[in-house]
């Protein structure tokens, strides 16, 4: 099957199997390596990338579905420099192996993307999906909170 669609800005046009999901499309044949393998059933979020603005796991996506689609990666938004928000996860040393930074980091972009003054639930709630074993979440919930000009964490 043919396949059009803009990955980061870039028009991409593919000939896909029907069976072929996103995340193998993203990092096999356009070359992003942002969007992780994980668990590969949507449950750890290390896949998070977002399609118009819309944060899903690409591993459950097949890759048809994003036909004259936007999708964007970590390194999308990477693209000119780190973000506010990377800045800040790093200020508050939110990540230890990284592994699953860059799926909070586009769970988290959706998040403020569209909603200007989110609670600290709104942000728990946002990253819901996205499993990290280093970290405990806390500097996570701080950055993204910080990120939307709470520095002191928010509100409750």
């Amino acid at each position: 099957m043919d396949l059009s669609f803009r990955v980061n800005g870039e028009q991409w046009d593919l000939h896909v199997s029907p069976a072929d999901v996103l995340l193998d499309v993203l990092r096999e044949q356009v070359g992003t390596k942002g969007p992780k393998i994980g668990c590969e059933r949507g449950d750890c979020g290390s896949c998070t990338v977002v399609i118009d603005k819309r944060s899903v796991r690409s591993c459950l996506v097949l890759a048809i579905e994003v036909d004259g689609h936007e999708v964007t990666t970590i390194e999308g938004i990477s693209y000119e420099g780190l973000s506010q928000l990377q800045n800040l996860f790093i200020a508050n040393n939110s990540f230890q192996c990284g592994f699953c930074a860059p799926g909070i980091v586009m769970a988290a972009t959706e998040l403020l993307d569209n909603n200007d003054n989110p609670t600290r639930h709104d942000v728990q709630e946002a990253l819901a999906g996205n499993l990290c074993r280093c970290t405990g979440y806390e500097p996570i919930i701080e950055a993204v909170l910080a990120a939307a000009g709470f520095p002191e964490g928010g509100a409750s």
